[in-house]
């Protein structure tokens, strides 16, 4: 059975996709495309925040190495502005340390995945928002 018939929740589902990286954005929106998700891709922070009010996202997962603002700023920004502050917000990056999840959960991340993902990982970390769940699993950072 594919990985995209284990998540038949997410079809219409809206995710905003943030990372300087084309291999990334293209990767996400194939496999988030495949399950039904309607997908906005942005190349940094500042695209991001020019996008987000005109595609009003159910979901953001953006990737927290990116120059000219990072992941950390940009959900910071997002989450301070009252019309997306309960958007769930899902940090993607190659580090995987306490500390960096902290950080995330500090600036308003509600969940956190690590690269390289494969399709049921970065299916199910949206899934757990597509029923309007406002944050993750407790611990769901923390593993």
């Amino acid at each position: 059975m594919e990985a995209t018939e284990n998540h038949a929740g997410l079809n219409g589902l809206r995710v905003m996709v943030v990372d300087d990286s084309k291999t990334i954005r293209r990767t996400a929106d194939s496999i988030l495309s495949k399950a039904g998700c309607v997908v906005e891709s942005a190349i940094d922070g500042f695209d991001a925040l020019a996008r987000i009010g005109a595609f009003d996202p159910d979901v953001v997962i953006i990737d927290i190495l990116m120059p000219r603002l990072d992941g950390y700023q940009t959900t910071a920004l997002i989450k301070n502005n009252d019309r997306f502050a309960e958007t769930p917000i899902i940090l993607l990056s190659s580090k995987d340390s306490i500390f960096d999840k902290a950080r995330g959960r500090i600036v308003g991340a509600s969940d956190y995945l690590t690269k390289p993902f494969n399709s049921d990982e970065i299916l199910s970390a949206v899934e757990r928002f597509a029923a309007g769940s406002p944050v993750a699993d407790e611990g769901a950072m923390a593993d």
